[in-house]
């Protein structure tokens, strides 16, 4: 399928094209936190979106219905939308699918009205509470926004979200359900609540963070949303879109296992899925953007998966997780890294793999530390593993 819009909002650009340059440039997005109280925090770092004016986007009565989560999907649909050339009409419009992912919907939402009700003892909410914070908000925002009005839903599946959201679309428009899909993931989970809730799980990062080398400490929560456009390749090419990529497979898997912990098997089936699906040999693919969240457990279960995939071909791969620029942002992770993905392929240029100080011998392979490499690339996966054993990874090749 092909890829012709997308859009971004992170923490090292608020569009595509500052996303990407920042990427390039290795521009870490890690910092003090200044949106959520921290005098209660161990770890008061996160990777926020700064200088993001919600009033520049919106009119403020609209405001009242958007929780932050739902504020950044629109702006990145508008984006991929706009870019995409496409236009949404009467005979367009009940065939195009909205699918966004995120882990948890509006927590600010939550967080301030649990703070209100239990800290300030208020009887009343507000009214627009749980359509605010419900997880299918951003799907619904995008769906209402642009007249979406085909299937439209959300995917909630921890970290994998978004990746699952986009494969749901891939197969949608493979197999003729739609004509065309606004797909990808939005989080926005820089609260007190829910970094104490992070913080108990003891993986995070005090520091910044570093995932595949040795010293890592832990991973780091971001916020952010990515949105794609999908079409079919010969829809693309009959409306001379330009067309920035191509998903040709989507692997799925379930390590049945474990809530946490992480296991190679599992990732690894998601991987040979997704090749298969798109009829690549292992030694076609040339780069990976891991998932690579920087806890000890994960970089080494990847590594393994890899390896299991890849065989003697692993030592070949381009492995970079751009985590380390804009932290974990959950369900919206795998949207921002497929974007990331893409980019490299077209750019011929793999991100680097920022923070690298020291080489593991249980993370040994090629994770492009620290520099972006050119690179000739014609096809990449995308890797994402979330908690309870889900797994998501696509396929694709450049144009």
């Amino acid at each position: 399928m092909a890829v012709t819009g997308w859009g971004v909002v992170s923490p090292i650009g608020l569009d595509a094209p500052a996303y990407w340059s920042g990427l390039v440039a290795g521009r870490c997005g890690i910092g003090p936190i200044s949106i959520a109280p921290n005098e209660r925090l161990r770890q008061k770092i996160a990777a926020e979106i700064k200088d993001f004016d919600p009033l520049v986007h919106f009119a403020p009565d609209r405001l009242k219905f958007l929780d932050r989560v739902s504020q950044l999907a629109v702006v990145a649909a508008q984006e991929a939308i706009a870019g995409s050339g496409l236009v949404l009409d009467d005979e367009l419009r009940p065939h195009t699918a909205c699918i966004i992912g995120s882990g948890a919907g509006g927590q600010i939402t939550q967080d301030e009205v649990f703070r209100q009700f239990y800290e300030e003892k208020a009887n009343r909410v507000p009214p627009l509470t749980i359509p605010k914070m419900m997880v299918s908000g951003p799907a619904s925002h995008v769906s209402m926004h642009f007249g979406l009005e085909g299937p439209a839903y959300a995917v909630a599946s921890a970290c994998a979200s978004a990746t699952h959201a986009i494969g749901q679309a891939f197969h949608m428009l493979r197999s003729g359900a739609v004509r065309c899909a606004v797909a990808g993931g939005a989080e926005a989970g820089i609260t007190l609540g829910s970094l104490k809730g992070w913080e108990a799980m003891r993986i995070m990062a005090p520091d910044t963070c570093r995932p595949f080398s040795k010293d890592r400490l832990g991973m780091v929560l971001g916020e952010g949303a990515a949105v794609v456009v999908l079409e079919s390749f010969d829809d693309a090419v009959r409306r001379g879109a330009e067309i920035l990529g191509e998903i040709v497979g989507f692997g799925m898997s379930a390590d049945a296992r474990d809530l946490i912990s992480p296991d190679d098997v599992g990732m690894a089936r998601a991987m040979t899925a997704a090749l298969g699906d798109g009829r690549l040999a292992v030694e076609n693919v040339q780069y990976v953007n891991a998932h690579g969240t920087g806890t000890a457990a994960n970089d080494i279960a990847e590594t393994s998966a890899l390896k299991r995939v890849f065989g003697e071909h692993a030592r070949s791969l381009a492995i970079s997780s751009t985590k380390s620029m804009v932290g974990h942002s959950l369900g919206a992770a795998g949207a921002l890294e497929l974007v990331a993905t893409l980019m490299a392929l077209r750019a011929g240029v793999a991100p680097p793999t920022i923070g690298y100080r020291e080489p593991d011998p249980l993370c040994d392979l090629d994770v492009v530390p620290n520099v972006a490499r050119s690179l000739a690339m014609n096809a990449a996966i995308s890797n994402s593993f979330g908690f309870g054993g889900l797994n998501a990874v696509l396929a694709v090749k450049r144009v």
